[in-house]
């Protein structure tokens, strides 16, 4: 159901209209600055977050189609085209959601260059909604690699003592996976004719490019999302980011690679998705085990927590390429859980680390004494990253497990370890910190106040709410989904017989009755 104005143009800029407004209003670096900056990208988040809302209104969860679609001239082989169907907006959504929090978060925890600060994520969620509402290929790669500017220099600038490696290193290992998928979109003009990703999805890719194609997405998409081997620059983003920062990056840029998978991989690359399914589930189950026993071993509460993510979006992956419509429904949902726990979990570092500045575990100790409100937030997104049925976190890993289990017992069986491994990390981080004897260094911290209380409360209802009612997401993604693997199923069978030969996982064995082509089948 469409809209008579550019509601999805709106949403995408009006960041970027606060950023200008803060270069304007916020003059110089005195308190009243400041104050400005901070304010004006408050209220810029806000407003964008309601806006954003009325495309949830408006929008028709029975049409896969895309809607609020916005199509005009711009470069002469590509076009600006904007919309979203029921896997972009989720995370439209909660890219919206989440960053006023981030501007709350830092409210008084940054105070060096707050002007730029601020125009930094501003301009990061303009960058992340194109992102995700983009409809051409080229107008998607630009947002997507114009998102690693102003992460960059978040982490770069406001980070910790080796913000300057970090930022390096989470740089370049994003910008070199993505310039292979650049090569791979120029082929993908070449052989088609446009850049128009409705277009694209419409249009069969010989079975050779669509391979080397399906790897050079894949490359880039892996090391955003990030899967083993390829996450190491991710634990020490995180450890050096300001906690905004880490807050952005594990709950939205992380989701980019997953989106993408959904958008490019399977949708344009089948036969290669179909072919490539049982290495995705090698790294995703190598990545589940292997990153959570990392996690068991470490010292400090952000490394913990970015190791987890990995693990989580182990799960992701693994669902995604089952491609059972529980498998995909699972990944799209475990990816919006995880952006609201993992960001939670993520402030809640931020709230403690703001009081003592350390985040070594073994420095904390019986924070339930003076902490009670801490402790029991705290409990709920630990508890929603162990997967504990009634939080958000059961509902994408069930889904998840359910879709891989109808294709590849084995894989589903070694992953539903990690949820085993994911309770030890999570319920020993949450022993060690909260519980036993008050260390003498913490007698004097302070419980968190009405700014943080601000800031939790919404996380804390949305990741009830969605373990006890998940359908409203379900409903908004489920005609996508149901369209996404039906195109998928009618390009494996279209496929010529050596491209159609079944591997374990990627979709269920065909019986020889259905191994006739689809024009005698009619």
């Amino acid at each position: 159901m469409n809209i008579n104005w550019p509601v999805l143009s709106v949403v995408t800029f009006l960041p970027l209209f606060g950023a200008l407004l803060v270069m304007l209003l916020a003059r110089g670096n005195g308190p009243l600055a400041k104050g400005t900056a901070r304010w004006v990208a408050m209220w810029t988040t806000l407003v964008t977050f309601a806006i954003s809302l009325v495309m949830v209104w408006r929008f028709d969860t029975a049409s896969p189609e895309f809607q609020f679609v916005e199509k005009h001239p711009w470069l002469g082989i590509a076009s600006y085209h904007m919309g979203v169907d029921g896997i972009s907006l989720p995370f439209v959504i909660l890219t919206t959601a989440l960053m006023p929090i981030c501007i709350l978060a830092s409210w008084t925890v940054i105070q060096k260059r707050v002007k730029e600060y601020m125009i930094a994520f501003l301009v990061l969620e303009t960058l992340m909604i194109g992102t995700f509402s983009a409809l051409d290929l080229v107008l998607f790669y630009l947002f997507f690699e114009g998102g690693l500017i102003p992460m960059f220099l978040i982490i770069g600038v406001w980070g910790g003592p080796r913000r300057v490696y970090a930022s390096f290193k989470f740089f370049l290992y994003t910008l070199l996976g993505s310039v292979l998928m650049l090569l791979a979109i120029m082929a993908m003009y070449w052989d088609a004719g446009t850049t128009d990703i409705a277009a694209l999805l419409q249009h069969g890719f010989p079975l050779g490019l669509q391979k080397w194609a399906w790897l050079a997405f894949f490359a880039s998409f892996a090391v955003k999302l990030p899967m083993w081997p390829v996450h190491t620059w991710l634990p020490d983003a995180h450890v050096e980011a300001p906690t905004a920062g880490s807050v952005v990056l594990a709950a939205i840029l992380l989701k980019m690679g997953g989106y993408g998978f959904l958008r490019f991989s399977l949708p344009m690359f089948p036969s290669a998705s179909h072919d490539f399914a049982p290495l995705i589930f090698t790294l995703s189950v190598v990545a589940i085990i292997y990153t959570s026993l990392v996690a068991l071993m470490q010292e400090d509460v952000k490394k913990l927590i970015a190791y987890s993510s990995v693990a989580h979006m182990g799960f992701v992956t693994m669902g995604i390429f089952a491609l059972t419509p529980q498998g995909v429904a699972g990944g799209i949902f475990q990816m919006i859980s995880h952006g609201i726990v993992s960001g939670a979990l993520f402030l809640c570092v931020g709230v403690v680390y703001d009081r003592m500045h350390t985040r070594e575990i073994v420095f904390y100790g019986g924070l339930v004494n003076r902490m009670p409100l801490f402790a029991a937030v705290f409990m709920v997104f630990t508890l929603a990253n162990v997967g504990l049925p009634g939080t958000s976190g059961f509902v994408g890993e069930f889904l998840s497990l359910i879709g891989t289990f109808k294709v590849n017992n084995a894989v589903a069986t070694i992953a539903t370890l990690g949820v085993i491994l994911s309770a030890a990390y999570a319920l020993w981080l949450y022993r060690k910190m909260i519980f036993g004897t008050l260390k003498p260094a913490l007698a004097g911290i302070k419980d968190i106040g009405l700014r943080e209380i601000l800031i939790f409360t919404p996380l804390v209802a949305l990741t009830i709410l969605f373990g006890v009612a998940p359908k409203p997401v379900l409903d908004m993604s489920a005609a996508s989904v149901v369209q996404l693997l039906d195109n998928y199923k009618h390009a494996i069978a279209a496929a010529p017989a050596p491209e159609r030969v079944v591997t374990s996982g990627a979709v269920t064995k065909m019986k020889r009755a259905e191994m006739i082509p689809v024009s005698a089948a009619r």
